[in-house]
C-alpha cells in the first residue's frame, strides 16, 4: 500500500541543526528503502532562505502499521526533527511508477 508523508520540521533555532545531525542516517535508511523498492519518491520541503523545513515522501509498505514501524525508527523522528506528521493513502499511477 502507498502513503504520502508529508513531514514538517521544527520551527525553533535549532532545528536546522538537529536535521544536519540526523540527516546522514536519514539518507542512508532511505537507500535501504529505495533498494527494497519501499522508497518510491522523496523531497526537502524549503522554507525561508531556501532552507530545508520539513519532507514529502511517497512510500510503500505493506500496511499503515508498517509504515508506522518505520516511522517509530526513523532518525528524523528520533532525532526530534520531524515535528509534525501528516500521511495519507495514496496510489502513484503507471505512469510514474
Amino acid at each position: 500500500m502507498q502513503f504520502l508523508v508529508i513531514a514538517y520540521d521544527g520551527t525553533d533555532e535549532k532545528a536546522l541543526d538537529r536535521r544536519m545531525a540526523a540527516r546522514q542516517a536519514h539518507l542512508a535508511g532511505i537507500e535501504k528503502m529505495k533498494a527494497e523498492g519501499k522508497a518510491l519518491y522523496g523531497v526537502a520541503i524549503l522554507g525561508a532562505g531556501d532552507k530545508m523545513a520539513g519532507s514529502v515522501m511517497v512510500v510503500d509498505f505493506p500496511s499503515r502499521a508498517d509504515l508506522d514501524a518505520w516511522l517509530k525508527a526513523e532518525p528524523y523522528v528520533t532525532g526530534n526533527v520531524w515535528q509534525k506528521i501528516e500521511v495519507l493513502p495514496a496510489r502513484v499511477p503507471p505512469l510514474f511508477a
